[in-house]
């Protein structure tokens, strides 16, 4: 009797930390044993991992790396990042029926180890603009994504993306087609929590990333009356704590607003449940800002929180479909609290109630659904 398939999952991320690769590991392996390669510990789905060094880079940052891409030798460029070496030389002559390849940047990486294997790459969001609000990458990286997604993507048996407005984008760029696999988490067992008469308990969960407005929480939270409460559950970005210390500072003496440490991602959602609203604003500053659709959205659902956040096409979407609370008018500190202010006791009850209804189709079966399908679709029967 032949053994089971063989995947080959490559994600230039701390793979236990990031949510959607560990949804997705979960229906790989269901299909297939899979081999895992990243940066982290081993992620409790797969069978094998091939870990990376944290501290090396998956762009072409060296000095040799810049330098081609300054040039705009992109071919040349593909294999100079640290990381990918690294993936290459642990990966070695293994052989797998499928690989999976998470984000742009691991395309062509995807594609050398595969040795003609059909390569599924989930794009998650627009490559050719995901840090594009920095100079830097916009003048050297964008580019260079936007090279590899011409060359690559054409080669690809198939492409996931996080929702249709992105998968639109890269219809018409590229003329590929996509399946969308959403940010949805699992659906929970969960009730509501109770609110207080007197207290409205704001929660933030995410990367302490530059860049993605926390600080506009915290000012909003300290104009507000003492009603107000804010929880921040915040991963460290690769700084060594310099951006959550310039956060701390803001935060001050502040008795309202608590800083705490990451809690583990299969324990987030039933952490959040303990509060009353999710608060998340982001500026529009790139193509993937304004088409957002974050798994942090779907973890408020599940928690049965109501929301309150900046605007975004796909995420007014949501809210507005399910009554499930309120669009702020921009991502301004000021626009944030003159929305919360506004609220009362009864409004918020009402948006967890309907958080209660919309969990039963804002989760990860629908998503779990299309990529078991597309996979399962490309492996050998």
């Amino acid at each position: 009797m032949p053994g089971r398939a063989r995947i080959l999952c490559v994600s230039f991320s701390d793979i236990s930390q990031d949510s959607r690769v560990l949804r997705q590991l979960d229906v790989l392996a269901e299909l297939a044993d899979v081999t895992t390669v990243g940066y982290g510990e081993k992620p409790s789905a797969a069978t094998e991992h091939l870990a990376i060094d944290g501290g090396l880079a998956s762009l072409p940052q060296t000095p040799a790396g810049v330098a081609l891409l300054a040039a705009r030798r992109f071919d040349k460029a593909e294999f100079a990042a640290p990381a990918l070496r690294a993936g290459l030389e642990a990966v070695g002559d293994r052989e797998f029926d499928l690989v999976v390849a998470n984000e742009a940047r691991a395309m062509a990486f995807a594609l050398r180890v595969a040795k003609g294997a059909p390569v599924v790459a989930d794009m998650h969001e627009w490559a050719p603009e995901e840090r594009a609000h920095v100079r830097s990458w916009r003048l050297l990286v964008k580019p260079f994504m936007t090279q590899q997604c011409e060359k690559y993507l054409p080669k690809m048996a198939a492409v996931t993306v996080v929702n249709d407005s992105i998968g639109k984008l890269y219809l018409e760029r590229f003329g590929v087609q996509t399946h969308t696999v959403r940010n949805a988490s699992a659906f929970r067992e969960l009730s509501p929590s109770e609110v207080p008469d007197d207290r409205i308990r704001l929660v933030h969960s995410g990367g302490a990333v530059p860049g993605r407005n926390i600080e506009a929480l915290i000012e909003a939270v300290r104009g507000l009356d003492d009603r107000f409460t804010l929880d921040l559950y915040l991963v460290p970005a690769r700084d060594g704590g310099k951006y959550l210390g310039s956060l701390r500072a803001l935060i001050g003496g502040d008795q309202r607003i608590t800083l705490h440490p990451p809690v583990p991602t299969t324990e987030l959602v039933e952490t959040l449940n303990a509060y009353d609203l999710g608060i998340y604003s982001l500026p529009p500053l790139t193509a993937n800002h304004r088409l957002m659709l974050p798994n942090k959205i779907f973890d408020f659902v599940q928690a049965r929180l109501g929301v309150v956040f900046g605007p975004a096409v796909e995420t007014d979407r949501l809210i507005n479909e399910h009554s499930l609370g309120v669009v702020v008018a921009d991502t301004s500190a000021q626009a944030m609290r003159d929305t919360l202010a506004g609220l009362t006791v009864e409004q918020v009850r009402e948006f967890k109630q309907n958080a209660d209804l919309a969990a039963k189709v804002l989760n990860s079966a629908e998503d779990s659904a299309v990529t078991r399908e597309v996979v399962g679709g490309l492996l050998p029967h």
